[in-house]
């Protein structure tokens, strides 16, 4: 499995990066059919309250494409958000098979 983690006009840290990584494992456990998970985060104008926006990708050969876009105070919330609605569609579209 491929992680490709993208901070869209700014770097990402090493702890920002290291949280994600572990996140996605943990669902790469989950659901091993997982080819490529995507994150692209970027940081929404104006200076708000909710302005961590994360989009999170997640391919599966001959399954699909499972795309999750949440808002929050914090990058890891909005992460943690994205990937609890994934796991949610991943686990219905397991259920239709």
């Amino acid at each position: 499995m491929k992680t490709r983690i993208q901070g869209i006009h700014f770097d990402v840290s090493e702890k920002l990066e290291a949280f994600i990584n572990k996140k996605t494992e943990k669902l790469a456990r989950r659901f091993p059919t997982i080819d490529y998970i995507d994150v692209n985060l970027t940081v929404v104008k104006p200076e708000t309250a909710m302005n961590k926006e994360a989009v999170v990708k997640v391919i599966i050969p001959h399954e699909g494409e499972f795309v999750a876009k949440k808002t929050a105070d914090s990058f890891e919330e909005a992460i943690d958000n994205a990937l609890e609605a994934i796991e949610g569609q991943l686990e219905k579209a397991k259920g239709k098979k």
